[in-house]
Order: structure tokens, then C-alpha cells, then sequence
């Protein structure tokens, strides 16, 4: 989904709203994650006196396996991300830090997702405090108490 920014880009204080929900074909992409809901991303590129700026809020939700006690459960997730976008790089190292308006378009879609994934915990939980599976039994010690010698 390629964005043309070249007024953005040429003309200080201009600005653009963006907004989309993300292509099932990109999401289909994504392995090891299944999305419960879309993902919604609303933003704007703004040029403040010739620095262009990306500004986007992600959300979704991800049906989640908890890597204590192996519930499902859904999770809402939410990321405000802003990038400075460019014309051309200065050297291959500032890559991670800018984002490069090849032709005077971006693809915020690709952006957005790559923010997303950059984002997700690497640890899921159903809860912060959950306590897990006993070691001994396999019950969730969430429900209740086991009563297994833990040392």
C-alpha cells in the first residue's frame, strides 16, 4: 500500500492523515500469531519545518497461548510509534533509524507491521501474576493449590 508523500515532503507545515486496517493477505504473513481482531492504525505525516514526521497508533488483539499456564486468552494490544522519514540515507547505518521515502512514497502498511512485531512481547502471559503449571502434578496452581513438595 504505497503512500505518496512528495507535498508533504516539499512543503513545510503541510500534513496527511492516514488510517487503515491492515490486509488479511499481510496479516496471513505473520506466522506464529493469530489475530483476533484487525489491526486498526491511525496516524499522520506531518513536514514541521523539514523534518517529516510518521506518527501512527497501532491496535489489535492476538488470541494468545500464556507460556506459564497454557490458557488461551485474547489481548488487547496498543503502540504510539513515530519515525523521521527522509529523502536518501546518509550511510547503510542509519537504516534502523529513519524510514527512506523512496520515490516520495512510503508504505505505511509495511511500516506498521514491521512496528508491531517489533513491539510484541516475547513472553506471553494470560495474567502478570500467573503462577503457572505445577511442576510435579501439571495443575494450574492459578485454581488451585496442589499441595506438591516444590523443592
Amino acid at each position: 500500500m504505497l503512500m505518496n508523500i512528495k507535498n508533504v515532503l516539499n512543503v513545510p507545515g503541510t500534513s496527511e492523515k492516514i488510517g487503515f486496517t491492515v490486509s488479511e493477505e499481510r496479516l496471513s504473513e505473520v506466522h506464529g500469531y493469530v489475530f483476533h481482531s484487525p489491526v486498526q492504525v491511525e496516524g499522520s505525516i506531518a513536514n514541521h519545518a523539514g523534518v517529516v514526521l510518521l506518527k501512527l497508533h497501532i491496535t489489535f488483539s492476538l488470541l494468545v497461548t500464556c507460556d506459564r499456564c497454557l490458557k488461551e486468552t485474547v489481548q488487547d494490544f496498543a503502540y504510539e510509534e513515530e519515525h523521521v522519514v527522509v529523502r536518501m540515507l546518509e550511510s547503510e547505518e542509519d537504516e534502523e533509524d529513519y524510514i527512506l521515502a523512496q520515490a516520495e512514497s512510503i508504505d505505511p502498511e509495511e511500516i506498521a507491521m514491521t512496528d508491531l512485531l517489533l513491539e510484541l512481547p516475547t513472553k506471553m502471559l494470560c495474567k502478570e501474576d500467573c503462577k503457572g503449571l505445577c511442576p510435579v502434578c501439571g495443575c494450574d496452581r492459578n485454581e488451585k493449590d496442589c499441595g506438591c513438595d516444590q523443592s
